[in-house]
């Protein structure tokens, strides 16, 4: 898995909403530490947590799983752009078989779960859908049998808000191990001025 950062909104720009309903722009210090308490004391400490929305961070995630994928959509207020697999299994059709407990060369398609029996299945379900691909099975359909574990990537866009609920619920130790990943690589990814505001997010 990798996460990278591609764009956030500077801290003034949410410290510049809050003094907005209080007209108290002289008392900024553009994204200082007056600023930094501000957020802090209003969106976290006071509750009014719909000041945070006013941040948002985009990443680009590579080499996540489709079971990963599937959990983000239960996260609603985020906007994902994910690899199309109707343009992009050409890459699995175009390789040679996987030999069963090669697993170095299968993990550039699918995320290993260190369990061998399911990976070796994993492995089974690349060269039955290579299989199909070359066939001649449009990907529109031969697409309905790739292994949970097939690796994908996506563009993220998030609120501090819903970034802090995502992060709190799937750091957790009883969220999928996958995501448990990602929520720590995502706040490891943010600009280290924004991590105070998730810091008790982690678990």
């Amino acid at each position: 898995m990798t996460i990278t950062l591609m764009h956030h909104t500077p801290l003034e720009t949410c410290a510049h909403a809050i003094r907005t309903c209080w007209q108290s722009f002289d008392n900024s210090d553009e994204g200082g530490e007056k600023d930094k308490a501000l957020i802090d004391r209003v969106g976290n400490k006071y509750k009014h947590a719909s000041t945070l929305e006013h941040l948002v961070y985009t990443f680009y995630i590579q080499g996540v799983s489709r079971a990963l994928l599937q959990e983000l959509a239960r996260h609603r207020m985020a906007s994902l752009s994910v690899k199309s697999t109707r343009y992009t299994l050409k890459e699995l059709k175009n390789c040679e078989p996987f030999v069963e407990d090669d697993f170095e060369s299968a993990k550039k398609f699918i995320v290993l779960t260190q369990n061998p029996m399911v990976d070796s299945a994993s492995i089974k379900a690349l060269n039955n859908l290579q299989e199909i691909l070359k066939s001649g099975v449009s990907n529109d359909i031969a697409k309905f049998c790739l292994p949970e574990s097939y690796k994908t990537e996506l563009t993220w866009t998030i609120n501090a808000r819903s970034l802090q609920n995502f992060i709190t619920l799937r750091s957790n130790k009883s969220a999928l191990w996958e995501i448990r990943l990602m929520a720590n690589a995502l706040f490891n990814n943010l600009p280290q001025e924004h991590q105070y505001l998730f810091e008790d997010c982690i678990k």
